[in-house]
């Protein structure tokens, strides 16, 4: 029994998995671009191409030295730099001769399969049917924010996500007593892989779950296994309530382990969010992309649209698709409470209880260092899934499509009265009551059909399919026409460090203003990484890097008019700011209405359509430099090194250098971003490393001094981070040793 009910279970989560791989096919077939929005374009996918460049090289992708915006990706956290399966999916997609739009799909499908799957065995592991466990897998991969936000544009989120059902998985068997001594190892692989999936939203929903879990199982009434049926499954009356503290120790348990397993992660994130511009963000930011009061109907029919504070905080009309759920979960809820809502509350009021908390965490404003509450829909879209289902496997023969026809006759009605249609609203009603009419009428006169359980999963794929057919589901995102051109560096030279200048890309370089391939001399946000070119510029929300908040840097990679012009009129010479950053190139967009007016230290290069390129004369500059003189010290004068043999690595630099004796130190300064945590040394000498205005590392070195000096960036949160890890992965791996020999012994 136990070998069939597994094998049932493996082939159910592969078949969810596959059937939204074949759904997301049916879209890629309608739009080859529907994964490919916005921050995929500008952050996401050119930052993968580096990161399997640098795996390719034989180094972890810890830093870029492509972008100094963007250069810690560790700190940015949303590229998963410490997930396993997202580096493995990245080096095996890149593997491939695929377009940018066909890399941005593989890798969403990937995760979208990875969390159907888990969810399925979610819903399994609460006794739900396969039918029904398909419908949660459905609903939980494929609802409007996963495939509108998640899967085209904020990876991160799909990332982590991705991974939330099998934690929950993993947390239910670690509270079930059933189970063996060894089941607190159950949930630590999955939460490792949540936290360090990318997404911060994510790691608070994990962080929500593990509280609702654990207060709801010392709450629990359970004589036995741990199961989310409130009632006694043999039907003979409510279980025996044990209040027991020591029931939920595995799974906290599990938790630490996880938690240890990625601590890299969040260590590197806790670290760089201190004293970034992210943690000093605007007030108003807090109040954007909360799921207003108005749009709640939108959960039934999702071209409801009403006013939404979009990025600007600005209220605008908003069709709510990322509210999109399938129409079978809020209609078979709703109809559950019509039928016997007092025995739904008492079987359901946990689930209930946090359903109802995550929608209000959708819609009120966040806090520190959060924003956009809008996030949390990703996991009320899976509670009301599990909810529903419960209500469905409650009643199997409740007349859910008749209740669903009703419900969209209450939603329909006001719309024109109101002028909430949107623009899709007749084609998207339309369609909607075509499939609800059709599963009441299976429903009324087909009652002993024997396909009936399978009508959920069913009318929600396809209810799914033509909202997406009929509503664009990039909600208003940008698009930009970003074309393979970008992996040659012509005409710009891999040897330059560049500032590139160009207006604010989401309102200059979208397909509607620029239907032409843009990019080739901007390359706006990110996009210097495809064909390995330094730049300063870089896309980062999190903005960790001294040079991003010194100069003004926005997040998708445009610096601030006015400091653009400070820098090219009174910084370009060759004493000025940008020659002590290496910047010995310049690309001067059209569209930002600058005129560079350089002195005669520069030379004009060419230029195209999109913009001008301005070289500094001479040889590149190099990437490590003898000062005699900083501002930074004033009253210090320092000895002329030389410098020779430099090797500019991802993660460290190394130089011969040789200090003449008897004449004081030599100050070098290192040509890429500042962070804390960059050790030197000269042999085995220690020296110390300074910063020039956090700006780029600057050491000291003795005088007579000569040798190999190594910068390399070891921050003491990877020391710990990584000790952490490695001790958690050697008790997990122990642990699950001890575990099969006890299975097989």
């Amino acid at each position: 029994m136990s070998t069939r009910f597994t094998r049932v279970d493996i082939i159910g989560a592969t078949s969810a998995g596959l059937i939204v791989v074949f759904f997301c096919l049916l879209l890629l077939w309608r739009d080859p671009l529907v994964f490919w929005n916005d921050d995929y374009e500008l952050s996401i996918l050119p930052v993968f191409a580096d990161v399997a460049r640098s795996w390719s090289e034989g180094h972890f992708p810890l830093l870029s030295p492509y972008s100094w915006v963007c250069s810690n990706l560790a700190g940015e956290f949303q590229y998963g730099t410490f997930s396993i399966f997202i580096n493995a999916a990245v080096v095996l997609i890149w593997k491939f001769p695929l377009t940018f739009s066909q890399q941005a799909a593989a890798l969403s499908i990937t995760h979208l399969f990875v969390l159907a799957a888990g969810t399925f065995l979610l819903a399994r592991h609460r006794k739900f049917s396969s039918p029904l466990s398909i419908f949660v897998a459905l609903v939980a991969a494929l609802n409007g924010w996963i495939i509108c936000w998640g899967a085209s544009d904020w990876f991160g989120a799909l990332g982590a996500f991705a991974w939330l059902p099998w934690a929950w998985w993993g947390l239910e068997r670690a509270l079930d007593r059933q189970q063996s001594r060894w089941r607190f190892l159950w949930p630590a692989p999955f939460i490792y892989l949540v936290v360090t999936g990318g997404f911060p939203y994510t790691v608070l929903m994990l962080v929500l779950l593990i509280a609702w879990l654990a207060c709801r199982a010392v709450a629990l009434r359970g004589g036995g296994s741990i199961k989310f049926a409130t009632t006694n499954p043999s039907g003979g009356g409510p279980l025996v309530e044990t209040k027991n503290l020591t029931l939920v120790l595995p799974m906290l348990g599990g938790v630490a382990l996880g938690f240890g397993l990625s601590a890299p992660a969040w260590l590197a994130i806790l670290d760089y969010v201190h004293g970034s511009a992210r943690e000093l963000q605007p007030a108003d930011a807090h109040w954007q992309w909360i799921v207003p009061w108005r749009a709640l109907p939108g959960f039934i029919l999702p071209c409801w649209t009403v006013n939404w504070a979009d990025f600007s905080a600005r209220y605008l009309a908003h069709t709510a698709t990322e509210l999109t759920c399938g129409l079978v979960a809020p209609a078979a809820l709703i109809a559950g409470f019509i039928w016997r809502p007092r025995m739904l509350i008492r079987r359901m009021k946990w689930e209930l209880i946090l359903l109802l908390v995550v929608l209000l965490l959708a819609m009120i404003p966040t806090a520190g260092v959060f924003r956009w509450s809008f996030r949390w829909l990703p996991l009320f879209h899976l509670v009301l899934a599990l909810c529903a289902a419960e209500v469905l496997q409650l009643r199997p023969r409740s007349p859910t499509g008749s209740a669903s026809v009703l419900l969209l006759i209450l939603v329909t009605v006001p719309m024109p009265i109101f002028g909430i249609a949107g623009n899709y609203g007749p084609a998207v009603t339309w369609v909607y009551f075509q499939i609800a009419v059709i599963w009441a009428f299976c429903e009324l006169f087909l009652p002993r059909m024997r396909l009936r359980a399978w009508a959920p999963p069913a009318v929600t794929f396809a209810v799914l399919l033509v909202t997406y057919f009929c509503i664009p589901p990039n909600c208003g995102v940008p698009k930009y026409n970003l074309d393979q051109q970008l992996l040659d560096p012509a005409p710009l030279d891999r040897q330059r460090l560049y500032l590139s200048i160009y207006p604010e890309a989401e309102s200059n370089y979208r397909i509607e203003k620029k239907p032409a391939p843009v990019g080739q001399l901007a390359r706006p946000g990110s996009t210097s990484m495809w064909a390995g070119l330094h730049f300063l510029n870089g896309y980062s929300p999190i903005l960790p890097a001294g040079v991003a908040r010194e100069f003004d840097f926005r997040i998708h990679g445009e610096i601030n008019a006015h400091e653009a012009e400070y820098l090219v009129w009174a910084q370009s010479n060759s004493t000025g700011l940008l020659a002590q950053l290496g910047v010995d190139g310049l690309v001067v967009a059209w569209d930002s209405g600058l005129n560079p007016a350089l002195g005669p230290d520069w030379e004009f290069v060419t230029s195209t359509g999109e913009g001008g390129i301005y070289h500094r004369i001479g040889p590149p500059l190099a990437r490590v430099r003898s000062v005699t003189a900083i501002d930074s010290k004033p009253s210090e004068q320092f000895a002329a090194a030389i410098v020779s043999e430099i090797d500019d690595s991802r993660n460290y630099m190394t130089a011969e250098v040789d200090v003449p004796g008897g004449s004081g130190p030599a100050l070098l300064t290192f040509s890429r971003p500042y962070f804390r945590g960059y050790e030197a040394r000269l042999g085995n000498q220690k020296l110390r490393v300074d910063s020039y205005r956090s700006l780029f590392p600057i050491v000291e070195v003795p005088a007579g001094a000569h040798g190999k000096l190594m910068l390399v960036y070891r921050p003491p949160w990877l020391v710990l981070g990584g000790g952490l890890s490695i001790l958690c992965a050697m008790i997990w791996l122990l642990g699950l040793g001890a575990a099969a020999r006890t299975r097989f012994a």
